[in-house]
């Protein structure tokens, strides 16, 4: 379990420091440069993920259950889940669900956490799932006070919505029906 919170502690507290310290982020990429800045970020952010991908692999050996979700919870999960996907490409590519979602990153990472606390009820997943919605909840309410960054992405065209959703729902299928139960040992759709 230490491993999966010193891991999320890295990963959300580096995506933080814009939340809690947006001067102080500004100050460093003026003393260092954007690129150095970038760097540091990745470097803290991909060992902070990959703390927290071992850390939660190896808490899931042996888990505390804090509750245990209905069946049915499953599967409002994996409708919850069905959108996630399609943000993550709208996040990218600006079009009318970008707009309308305003977050779209955000907005998938919630409903990303949401549902896999509905359907898991472990300290590990509690741990990770419920650190995820906090931060992206706390980011989201942020934002409303933080200057907005550019995000880089595809130039605005009619498209960007069909590729989003076409995109994204192929993309969830795909996770959905093969690389989950093979990159995380659940098979969302029956099995294990």
């Amino acid at each position: 379990m230490t491993l999966l919170v010193l891991g999320l502690v890295l990963f959300l507290g580096m995506h933080s420091v814009g939340i809690v310290a947006p001067g102080w982020r500004d100050a460093q990429v003026a003393r260092r440069g954007e690129g150095a800045w970038k760097g540091i970020y990745s470097v803290v952010s991909l060992v902070g993920f990959v703390l927290l991908v071992y850390g939660y692999g190896v808490a899931r050996q042996s888990p505390i259950v804090l509750y245990t979700p209905p069946a049915a919870l499953r599967h409002v999960a994996l409708l919850l889940l069905l959108p996630v996907f399609v943000l993550l490409f709208a996040a990218y590519l600006p079009g009318r669900i970008r707009t309308a979602a305003k977050h779209p990153m955000l907005l998938a990472t919630k409903l990303w956490a949401a549902g896999h606390l509905l359907a898991n009820g472990t300290l590990a997943d509690v741990l990770l799932f419920g650190g995820f919605l906090a931060w992206a909840v706390a980011d989201r309410i942020s934002m409303k006070r933080r200057p907005v960054r550019a995000v880089p992405g595809a130039p605005a065209g009619p498209l960007n919505d069909v590729i989003a959703v076409v995109g994204g729902l192929v993309l969830y299928g795909v996770f959905a029906m093969v690389l989950h139960a093979r990159w995380i040992g659940v098979a969302p759709f029956g099995g294990g």
